[in-house]
């Protein structure tokens, strides 16, 4: 997805738990016009959670017979995006040729690297029917050395993607390795991201990692006697083998990984260097990205 304003980071709601939570962080919603996220990552109080930097709630949103969709091209440098869905499809363009659409249990990863333009939009086929939007979509800062790498891009389909049951909770490895299992989808620092479908009254211990934080996608969680709410991020302590327990029937996410250090961020660019953005931005001024192939037209200006 595109940001709309060029300072993307919200002012959320945050709170303290017990000794294994360090910030409880409840997102503000944001109307992106013809849908709504509730973004957690970045905020005043958190940047990153490892090589994390973004983390966006998408919907659900229903959209009647021909709405949807419709982010028209823009440009990403020095980082990797995530997407991911539970229900409803997105089509991907970009300026390497990709044309790809990504449904539920899927894993989009584009890296922008050196610099990429995209699109997200929606099929005919879906655009002219009612239909929902409703999935995750994350952005990862790649490690320093790996900023200006050439971009690519990578679809992983649901069936590629490992399921595990642990004290009879569903999970999926979607990034890293956890449980036992590790996932195919290509990482550049050490990565975690994990979901989970939990029944209420079921536990599930946590694995460990330099930096954790579980999202509650749907449901409620405690972790000792700290509820965690629906759509709530808790970023966790460095405490070892950190238990939660699901007091409704519950979707969570679970990211993490190394520390990542220092970036910059603003509207779609993030860098380890601040004149790297400011490059990035007179860049996309002067026109001078790559066109996403096949959807040329239109673009999203520099806020």
């Amino acid at each position: 997805m595109s940001i709309e304003k060029e300072n993307v980071e919200l002012e959320c709601d945050t709170g303290k738990g017990c000794e294994a939570i360090d910030l409880i962080i409840k997102p503000r919603e944001k109307d992106l016009g013809e849908f709504s996220v509730r973004r957690t990552l970045p905020t005043m109080q958190r940047k990153t959670v490892g090589p994390w930097i973004f983390f966006d709630h998408m919907g659900p949103a229903h959209f009647p017979a021909g709405s949807g969709i419709n982010v028209r091209p823009h440009p990403h440098i020095n980082l990797a995006t995530v997407t991911y869905l539970f229900e409803g499809e997105i089509l991907h363009r970009d300026s390497l040729g990709s044309y790809a659409t990504i449904t539920p249990g899927d894993i989009n990863l584009m890296v922008a690297g050196k610099g990429i333009t995209h699109s997200e939009r929606e099929r005919p086929e879906i655009k002219n029917v009612p239909h929902t939007l409703h999935g995750l979509q994350l952005w990862l800062a790649l490690p320093e050395k790996d900023e200006e790498i050439e971009p690519a891009f990578y679809h992983y389909p649901s069936a590629s993607i490992p399921a595990v049951t642990v004290d009879d909770v569903s999970l999926r490895v979607l990034m890293g390795t956890a449980y036992g299992v590790t996932s195919p989808v290509k990482t550049y620092a050490e990565t975690l991201y994990v979901e989970a479908h939990m029944q209420e009254g079921q536990s599930l211990t946590l694995p460990n990692a330099e930096e954790r934080a579980i999202y509650v996608a749907k449901g409620s969680l405690k972790i000792k006697d700290t509820l965690i709410p629906e759509f709530a991020m808790v970023i966790l302590s460095a405490a070892a083998d950190v238990v939660i327990e699901a007091t409704a029937d519950s979707r969570i996410a679970l990211i993490g990984g190394e520390k990542i250090g220092k970036r910059f961020i603003e509207w779609n660019f993030i860098s380890s260097r601040k004149e790297r953005v400011e490059q990035a931005k007179r860049d996309w001024q002067a026109g001078t990205f790559p066109k996403v192939v096949d959807d040329e037209d239109e673009f999203i200006p520099l806020p």
